[in-house]
């Protein structure tokens, strides 16, 4: 059975997955609801799958932040918790990480292989280009787009989807969190 892999990213309604001032959405907008549900989500049994940069990103957050820091929300350590693969050809170990693996290639290729061989599902939260690469080569089953309230319009970073081919996105699954932020799954197909 091949395992199902999701690429699960915040972003701002202007489709913004970082921003160069102090708030690009989750921080400041992240309520209990919100909270409760990515505690869930990170619940379950999973392996998380990392590119070099993102990795390198919640790494640094993490050892800049206290225990009692917005950084350290109790699914971001469930998160940190979960086995990782860290798909690069840059990072060296050791890692920081309790359970991640480095490994080295082409992101298609170890996907790919991690979908045959994986008894859990795959999910990877951010890592925005290895993700538009997966998309490309239809191994994404998954994309859940969390949609903060906020534009970015002045200090929006990184376009989540910019450059990609276009695709038809079917519903499977959508809430409204905290009366303002919306979770928002879908199944994505190549249009042709």
């Amino acid at each position: 059975m091949t395992a199902t892999y999701t690429f699960d990213v915040f972003a701002s309604l202007d489709g913004f997955g970082a921003s160069t001032g102090n708030w690009g959405g989750y921080w400041g907008k992240q309520g209990p609801e919100l909270l409760e549900r990515r505690l869930a989500t990170y619940g379950e049994d999973q392996r998380m799958v990392f590119g070099g940069g993102t990795y390198r990103v919640f790494v640094g957050m993490l050892a800049d932040s206290t225990e009692e820091s917005e950084v350290r929300d109790a699914w971001v350590t469930r998160m940190v918790n979960l086995p990782a693969t860290i798909v690069s050809n840059t990072v060296q170990g050791p890692l920081d990480w309790p359970d991640g693996t480095i490994v080295r290639g082409d992101a298609v290729d170890v996907v790919a292989r991690l979908k045959e061989e994986s008894e859990v599902p795959l999910r990877s939260h951010g890592s925005l280009s290895m993700n538009r690469a997966l998309l490309a080569a239809g191994l994404v089953d998954f994309v859940q787009v969390t949609l903060f309230p906020v534009l970015t319009g002045q200090t929006g970073t990184e376009p989540i989807f910019h450059g990609m081919a276009d695709y038809d996105l079917e519903l499977i699954e959508s809430r409204t969190l905290d009366c303002r932020s919306q979770e928002l799954i879908y199944r994505p197909t190549l249009h042709s």
